[in-house]
């Protein structure tokens, strides 16, 4: 049995089953690498070598939980909750109550979508935006689930359609180049006209999700959200200003030195140095940021030790090989195993971007034997290495949208975020990705 599908199976099954996360992905790792043939030692020294990968984000989450607290601590978050209550009214009007569930829909994905091209933060936003609006969603009995989905929609959805951003990355220097380094003439290429209808599919699975799937009420404990949220905290214009300016200062930050590290490090300076957190307070307030966020962290690092392993089997190539030996010249057969082995190995490291490199090199000339037009295999392989983004247990796209939706603990990573994605986004993708295999 392949290496790869073995434990990306077993690492989902136990996750399933309410495993830990990093545990699963321990397990996972370790089974997997002993099912390819390498040693007890040598799977724990790869598994080793890759953690590494996953720190930089760990610390990241770290800072930026500590920096989500003393926003938090502000009082911005009770401000916007009552001006999102006071515009609900009675809270007995469904009406109104619809309305500002749309509203804060509409926010979250512009915000979202944005945070990949007009302001490439990525997730660095979610700690920072979503927690101070909990309290709202809880007293609106707004299901938090759909909140997850148009989270992850907006940050997967811009790179692998608009070429600006991190779609730029996505699309021009790591898609088409690699399409191009395998034989095909890349340049004159409209790579939006070819991710169309893969974007089209998960535009399907979002309005699902907004109309139909989590439209109804979910309720949440209020009292947990005001420990959260400190209740006891009280703002004023000065301490609401001071939030904002620490919020542009730290996104500033990451921009202009690439690291939200260093961005978040700065809002939680101005905030000490402003007053609005005591200078006696900080180390506490520091500390309980980053256990907020610490599980995040975590998962990071055990999912760059999996994905390590992983390629050290060799069975992610073998993998890509045996697809390929079992579609003889079935074109249809062809486009739905390409985008299935796409799947797996998104889903197994967590990266769309870096699963690109691993299946280009086979898929662009077995494309291009079958017959496949230029467009069609450009549809092919940005397809596949997007699908699995979503509802892959290890991926920043469902970690980072958990980090702020579950700051109360009532937000399970899995089953509130991770099943929700995969169903809404990976099935209309593999899909539509297909159909635009097929049409082009």
């Amino acid at each position: 049995m392949n290496a790869v599908v073995a434990a990306v199976a077993i690492m989902l099954v136990l996750s399933l089953c309410r495993i830990h996360v990093v545990v699963a992905l321990i397990i996972g790792a370790v089974a997997g690498g002993l099912i390819s043939g390498l040693s007890l030692d040598a799977t724990i020294a790869a598994f080793n070598e890759g953690l590494g990968g996953g720190a930089t984000v760990a610390l990241s989450y770290a800072t930026l939980g500590a920096f989500a607290v003393a926003i938090g601590k502000s009082g911005l978050a009770h401000a916007l909750a009552d001006k999102a209550l006071n515009l609900v009214g009675r809270q007995d009007d469904g009406k109104a109550a619809g309305g500002i569930r749309l509203l804060i829909v509409g926010l979250l994905l512009a915000i979202a979508m944005s945070s990949q091209n007009i302001l490439p933060i990525h997730i660095a936003f979610i700690p920072l935006v979503v927690p101070p609006l909990l309290y709202v969603m809880a007293k609106l009995n707004m299901d938090r689930r759909l909140v997850a989905c148009v989270l992850t929609f907006g940050l997967i959805t811009p790179y692998m359609f608009l070429p600006v951003g991190f779609g730029g990355i996505y699309l021009n220097e790591i898609l088409l180049a690699n399409v191009g380094d395998n034989g095909i003439d890349a340049t004159d290429l409209n790579v939006m006209s070819a991710m169309a209808l893969p974007a089209l599919g998960m535009l399907c699975g979002l309005l699902v999700a907004v109309f139909f799937s989590y439209r109804g009420d979910r309720h949440y404990n209020l009292d947990a959200i005001a420990r959260t949220e400190r209740v006891d905290v009280t703002y004023n214009g000065g301490t609401l200003l001071m939030a904002l300016v620490a919020i542009v200062a730290a996104f500033v930050v990451q921009l202009w030195l690439g690291s939200m590290i260093l961005g978040a490090l700065a809002g939680f300076v101005l905030f000490n140095l402003s007053g609005v957190v005591k200078w006696k307070e900080a180390d506490d307030l520091f500390t309980e940021g980053m256990k907020m966020l610490a599980m995040i962290g975590f998962i990071m690092i055990a999912a760059s030790g999996f994905a390590e392993v992983m390629r050290e089997t060799g069975d992610i190539a073998t993998l890509v090989e045996g697809s390929v030996s079992a579609i003889g010249d079935n074109k249809a057969l062809a486009a739905l195993l390409m985008l299935v082995v796409g799947l797996l190995i998104t889903m197994g490291i967590g990266s769309s971007f870096s699963t690109i490199p691993i299946i280009a090199a086979l898929y662009v000339p077995l494309a291009l034997e079958l017959g496949f037009s230029p467009l069609a295999i450009v549809a092919l392989v940005g397809t596949a290495g997007a699908l699995g983004d979503a509802g892959s247990p290890a991926s920043d796209s469902t970690l980072g949208p958990t980090a702020g939706l579950n700051v109360d603990g009532q937000h399970n990573h899995i089953w509130d975020t991770v099943v929700p994605t995969f169903l809404h986004y990976n099935l209309p993708l593999l899909g539509f990705g297909w159909l635009a295999a097929m049409v082009l």
